[in-house]
């Protein structure tokens, strides 16, 4: 596959992934609200707002294969 697609379906690929990321991790947030005081709250958010990067390692590697 050439580069310039490899790229191209990566970031579709990267976007779809954001953007359920992001659903789950507000909506276990939200969910998580009631149940957690408030600092517990902001670890949660803290370690999500860091730990989406750790599965698209392989993604990038991929999108950056040479041919």
């Amino acid at each position: 596959m050439e580069m310039r697609t490899r790229k191209a379906l990566g970031c579709f690929l990267l976007l779809g992934y954001v953007a359920i990321y992001s659903l789950l991790a507000a909506s276990l947030g939200v969910a998580l609200s009631p149940l957690i005081p408030t600092w517990a709250q902001l670890v949660f958010y803290a370690i999500a707002g860091i730990v989406w990067i750790f599965p698209l390692k392989p993604l990038f590697a991929w999108m950056n294969r040479g041919s």
